[in-house]
């Protein structure tokens, strides 16, 4: 039997073409890039506004059932599918998020995809790539710095320091910031306060860079950013600190879009990276709008299931970006059906059809969902290796039992000849839906009450019966409806590993309660964050992090990163 090579191995063996060959096949002159070496490039304002004239492209969105520890790989059939669009003469490009350092020193990984279905130069993606999320927590903390500077300095703005709502942020799980005290050792050091650090990812700083359509759009964004109440329970903005000018500057040039290529060539389109279980989860307005001017098909993905990256893509990102989106690819996988159904990690390879057939009420969930949205859809089963033949036949009986299309995907084994056949099915179903003239329409609307659209995300996609907000959350609730922001999307902070608030809870859970304890308005984001359960805005590092595993040798060269 020949040896599974790694993912970096894989990466390591392709050759690259040079990134303005990659720009040349998109129609794009040199003068248009950037460039960051051989294989990275930024693209320019000035492309970006010349592309705004063109005709959009079709989008095809890729999300999942919830995941589990066996894996979705969700990126990696975006990667496929891209390639396999490719190989079938389209016009592709397709647009993904950056990784965090989190998950990368962390356990879940990078963000680049997997096996044969890759973004290269993976190494260079995966940890620093070209600095953006560097840049977003620099401007993060600049402001978190200049604010405790105004109350040193003599508090001009009367701000309340019990009640400052911006965060610090570090791209790394650290579970000893989430609750610190600053400002220690006497009169020079500041005003000693409680402090508490989110990961970069699910900052509004980075949800801020994400939504923003333009460096104008993302400075008027920062300045009406509610930073903090004075003492007289009023909102201080980016405004009232004057400091909006320097924030933009710090992202100035993290701001453009970072393109690289596939292992087969295909343009990517690589920006801004929010969590989906905290914030809204898809990459950059910017990166879609112009991807969407560059390709005839664009493919791109939001983190975890359908019932947080999918529903936030489709009522946050869409809304606010006027983006109509084409259809959705669905992933799943035999091994995160079964786990679904009941079955622990240790005993995914023993053959066990039925345990597929009960963890399917999983996916059925999130193409209920996918429906309501008016959107067509096809499921891909992403093979693994593993997997028995008689669970893939009980797979595909029940799906052709409910009438839902699908594909076997293998796109990890054979990157974009493994993706063929979801690519068909996809443009079949794009093509049938404009014959009979159906279109995306969001859940809710703009105008819904920030409690009715929080009755429409957690009845129609969780699953829930009911909704219950804390007394805090109901105070809270008013306080956002009087200041104006009611009109805002909600962007529910919940756990990705249950349809419920319970991350317990697998497969198909019912009668459950979703519980809202906390309601914060991100209003340089645009959106209102409503926080279930127990979920915590700075994730911790497991018992065996991914960092020791890694290394660097004398020449430079990396191993252990996946």
């Amino acid at each position: 039997m020949s040896k599974i090579l790694s993912d970096i191995e894989i990466a390591r063996m392709a050759r690259l073409k040079p990134i303005q060959e990659i720009a040349q096949s998109m129609g794009l002159k040199e003068e248009a890039l950037e460039v960051f070496g051989k294989y990275k490039a930024k693209l320019s304002y000035e492309t970006i506004e010349e592309l705004k004239t063109k005709k959009d492209g079709k989008l095809i969105l890729v999300t999942s059932i919830n995941p589990t520890p066996a894996g979705e790989g969700k990126s990696t059939v975006t990667v496929g599918l891209g390639d396999a669009l490719k190989q079938l003469g389209k016009n592709v490009v397709i647009a993904l998020r950056e990784p965090s350092l989190g998950p990368v020193m962390g356990i879940k990984g990078g963000a680049c995809g997997g096996g044969y279905a890759q973004v290269v130069p993976m190494e260079d993606i995966n940890l620093h790539f070209t600095g953006d999320l560097h840049a977003i927590s620099a401007a993060n903390n600049t402001l978190a710095s200049l604010i405790d500077n105004h109350i040193q300095q003599g508090n001009r703005l009367k701000i309340d320091t019990r009640k400052i709502l911006w965060k610090r942020a570090i791209d790394i799980n650290d579970r000893a910031l989430r609750h610190v005290v600053i400002g220690l050792g006497g009169k020079t050091n500041g005003i000693p306060r409680e402090e508490h650090f989110e990961i970069t990812a699910a900052s509004e700083m980075m949800a801020i860079f994400c939504l923003a359509d333009d460096l104008a759009d993302l400075k008027k964004r920062i300045s009406r950013t509610v930073i903090a109440y004075n003492i007289h329970n009023e909102p201080v903005t980016v405004k009232d600190l004057g400091v909006e000018g320097a924030l933009t500057v710090l992202l100035r040039d993290a701001i453009k879009p970072n393109l690289v290529q596939t292992l087969e060539h295909t343009p990517a389109i690589v920006h801004g990276g929010p969590f989906a279980n905290i914030a809204h989860g898809c990459n950059s307005i910017i990166a879609t709008k112009t991807a969407l001017k560059l390709a005839d098909y664009v493919v791109t993905e939001a983190g975890f299931g359908a019932d947080l990256g999918a529903e936030k893509f489709l009522d946050i990102k869409c809304q606010i970006g006027g983006i109509l989106p084409n259809a959705v690819a669905i992933v799943a996988t035999i091994r995160a059906l079964k786990m679904h159904g009941g079955v622990e990690l240790k005993d995914l390879h023993i053959n066990n059809p039925k345990a597929v057939r009960k963890g399917f009420a999983n996916l059925r969930k999130h193409v209920e969902t996918i429906k309501q949205y008016q959107l067509p859809f096809v499921i891909s089963l992403n093979h693994f290796v593993g997997d028995f033949e008689e669970e893939i036949e009980e797979f595909i009986r029940l799906c052709e039992y409910e009438n839902m299309p699908f594909a076997i995907t293998k796109v990890w084994e054979k990157g974009g000849q493994g993706g063929i056949e979801l690519a068909d099915q996809l443009l079949s179903v794009i093509h049938e839906a404009e014959e009979e003239r159906t279109s995306y329409q969001p859940l809710y609307s703009l105008s819904d009450s920030i409690e009715v659209k929080l009755e429409k995300i957690c009845k129609k996609v969780y699953g829930a019966s009911c909704v219950e907000l804390s007394i805090n959350a109901k105070k809270q609730l008013k306080e956002i409806e009087e200041a104006g922001w009611g009109n805002f999307p909600v962007c529910i902070a919940k756990t990705q590993y249950s349809l419920s608030d319970d991350p317990s809870k697998l497969g198909r859970p019912e009668g459950f309660t979703i519980s809202i304890r906390e309601l914060k308005p991100s209003v340089g984001a645009g959106f209102v964050v409503a926080y279930a359960g127990q979920m915590l805005t700075m994730p911790g590092l497991p018992k065996y992090p991914a960092a020791l595993n890694m290394d660097v040798n004398e020449n430079g060269q990396i191993k252990g990163l996946f």
